[in-house]
């Protein structure tokens, strides 16, 4: 398969990239830092990125920075800037993908634990992925040429440890489980599934 990864060079997108050149994907790593070289918050950078792209069986999107605060010091900016850097990027990507991806292709966007469960300080977080959620949820329902659409919702990942503290109770999720549910939403039949890991 021929699939695109976007945040290929982040602790999601590089494992999910790993795992798939390990079942005999071709993959194209795409990021900030790589080449070719996207910015999903441009949509003018993504564009220019599908441009040199057709004939994909899948896109994995693995992106999106969120701020966290107490909800008492949480402005409009803050939930904006939540909503656009994690949600809205990846639902641009999602739009731009669609008449690069092959019929039966797949698309999977990435949201996180916080749609399903609370943390102190996570309620942009919260409020970005629980959007991008509901979104997959739809979208899967009317996406053309029997493309599946489809998130993996991870818990805080092992292989990032400086994070452990702020999830205090959650097991961290290993890189063999992140990047099984990546194979299932990409490989698999399943469609408007979110995979929670």
């Amino acid at each position: 398969m021929r699939t695109l990864v976007i945040g290929a060079t982040g602790s999601i997108g590089g494992v999910v990239a790993t795992t798939l050149e390990s079942r005999g994907h071709e993959v194209i790593r795409a990021s900030r830092n790589s080449e070719p070289s996207v910015d999903v918050t441009d949509p003018a950078s993504v564009r220019e990125l599908f441009a040199g792209l057709d004939d994909l069986d899948a896109v994995v999107v693995a992106v999106g920075s969120v701020g966290f605060k107490p909800l008492t010091e949480l402005t409009r900016d803050d939930y904006l800037a939540a909503f656009t850097k994690k949600t809205l990027a990846q639902i641009e990507v999602l739009s731009q993908a669609l008449p690069h991806v092959r019929d039966g292709g797949s698309i999977t966007l990435t949201s996180g634990v916080l749609a399903r469960e609370p943390l102190a300080t996570g309620a942009a977080a919260a409020m970005a992925n629980g959007a991008l959620e509901s979104f997959v949820l739809t979208a899967a329902a009317e996406a053309p040429r029997g493309i599946r659409i489809n998130a993996v919702s991870p818990d805080v990942l092992a292989n990032s440890p400086g994070y452990h503290s702020a999830f205090p109770g959650h097991r961290p999720v290993t890189d063999d489980e992140v990047g099984t549910a990546y194979v299932r939403a990409v490989e698999g039949v399943i469609n408007g599934r979110i995979l929670a890991v």
